[in-house]
C-alpha cells in the first residue's frame, strides 16, 4: 500500500513495490514507475496506481448444452497489467483522498474478462451434449479460453497480459447431477452389497471349516474314546479270566490237595483197620486153642476192667441163683462159638 503524507498546501507520496504509479501534472506525466517517492501539490496533481503483481479472477457463469441442459462453469484467470502506463489511460486506477469514489480499475476488468469467458464458453458449449461437456469440457474450456483471451483486442490493447485459463468446474443442474449419479452410486451400491455378501459368505465359510473341524475333532475323541473304553473292557475281561483261571487253579490244587490228604487218611485208616482186623483175627486164632475156662476168665477180666468202679456190692439170692445158671449152662456146652461166649458174658 502506497503513503501519503499531507501537509499545508503539499504532500508527499511512498510508493509500495507492487504498485506502478504514474503522477500527472497538468496533464504530463511527472514521475512514473514501481517504490516512487515525491512531492506533489494534490490541487494540480493526478495520480494513478496499477498494480504489476499477478491477479487472481475467478468467474462463475452458466451456459446451455446442445441438448439444452444448463450447465454452470467455474473458471479462474490470472492475469497481469503488462503496459500500466496505458491500462492507467484506459481504466480507472486513480488514487482518491475521497472515499466515497474508489478506483474501478480491477471491477473493469473482471468485467471484460468474465464477460468474454461466458461468450467464448457458451458458444463452445452449444456445440456439445450435457454428456460431451461433463467427459471432456474442462480440458476443451481451458484451452479454449487460453487462446481467446491471450488473442483478444481489446485486452491487448488496454496492456493487460493473461497468465493462465483453468476450469474447476462444469456442472449440470442439481437435480441433473443427481439423476447422473444415481447409477454410478447403484453400481458402487451393488459392488459394496457384494462386497458384503463376499465378506459375509467367506466368514460362513471359515465359521463351516471351524464347525467341521470341531466336529471332527469330536469324532476322534469319540473314536479314541471307544478304543480306550474296549481296550479297558477287554483288559478287565483278560483280568477276570486270568483271576478266574487262577482261582481254578487254585481250587484244583487245594481239591487235588485235600484229594491227596483223603487217599492218605483213606490208607491209613484202611491200614489201621487191617491191622486191627489182622489184630482180631490174630486173637480169635489164639482164642480157638484156649478153653472155655480161660475163655471166661478173659472175659470175666474185660468186663471188669470196662465197669465203673463199685465201693460196695449186694449180692441177692436171685442174682446169685441167675450167675450160677448161667455158669451152669456154659459147663453143660463146653464147644460153643465165640458169639455164644460173647452173649454169656453179656448177659453176665
Amino acid at each position: 500500500m502506497p503513503t501519503i503524507r499531507h501537509y499545508p498546501w503539499i504532500n508527499h507520496f511512498l510508493g509500495s513495490p507492487t504498485g506502478y504509479v504514474v503522477h500527472l501534472q497538468k496533464g504530463v506525466v511527472t514521475h512514473q514507475g514501481v517504490g516512487q517517492a515525491f512531492w506533489f501539490r494534490p490541487a494540480t496533481s493526478v495520480l494513478s496506481e496499477v498494480p504489476v503483481d499477478d491477479q487472481e479472477l475467478p468467474t462463475l457463469f452458466h451456459a446451455l448444452t446442445r441438448d439444452h441442459q444448463d450447465v454452470s462453469v467455474q473458471a479462474n484467470v490470472t492475469y497481469r497489467f503488462a503496459d500500466p502506463v496505458t491500462v492507467s489511460a484506459r481504466l480507472d486506477f486513480a488514487m482518491r483522498d475521497d472515499s466515497k469514489r474508489p478506483a474501478r480499475g480491477r471491477e473493469q476488468v473482471a468485467t471484460i474478462v468474465g464477460q468474454l469467458c461466458q461468450s467464448l464458453s457458451i458458444d463452445h458449449l452449444a456445440t456439445l451434449t450435457l454428456a460431451e461437456a461433463l467427459a471432456r469440457g474442462n480440458g476443451e474450456l481451458r484451452d479454449l479460453l487460453s487462446a481467446g483471451l491471450a488473442s483478444d483486442e481489446r485486452l491487448v490493447t488496454t496492456g493487460i497480459r493473461i497468465i493462465g485459463v483453468r476450469v474447476l468446474a462444469v456442472r449440470p443442474e442439481a437435480d441433473v447431477e443427481r439423476a447422473l449419479q444415481t447409477p454410478v452410486r447403484e453400481q458402487l451400491q451393488s459392488e459394496a452389497d457384494r462386497a458384503t455378501y463376499e465378506r459375509r459368505a467367506l466368514a460362513v465359510e471359515r465359521e463351516r471349516a471351524i464347525s467341521e473341524n470341531e466336529l471332527a475333532n469330536q469324532i476322534r475323541l469319540a473314536a479314541q474314546r471307544e478304543r480306550l473304553v474296549s481296550q479297558e473292557g477287554a483288559n478287565a475281561r483278560l483280568e477276570a479270566e486270568e483271576h478266574a483261571a487262577a482261582s481254578l487253579i487254585g481250587a484244583r490244587s487245594q481239591a487235588e490237595q485235600r484229594g491227596l490228604a483223603a487217599e492218605a487218611e483213606a490208607g491209613q485208616i484202611r491200614i489201621v483197620g487191617e491191622a486191627e482186623a489182622a489184630r482180631e483175627a490174630a486173637a480169635l486164632d489164639a482164642y480157638r486153642t484156649v478153653d472155655q475156662g480161660t475163655l471166661l476168665a478173659l472175659a470175666l477180666r474185660e468186663a471188669a476192667g470196662r465197669l465203673p468202679a463199685i465201693e460196695s456190692l449186694t449180692i441177692t439170692p436171685d442174682m446169685l441163683t441167675s450167675a450160677v445158671a448161667a455158669l451152669t449152662r456154659l459147663a453143660s456146652h463146653p464147644a460153643g462159638s465165640a458169639g455164644s461166649a460173647g452173649s454169656a458174658s453179656h448177659e453176665i
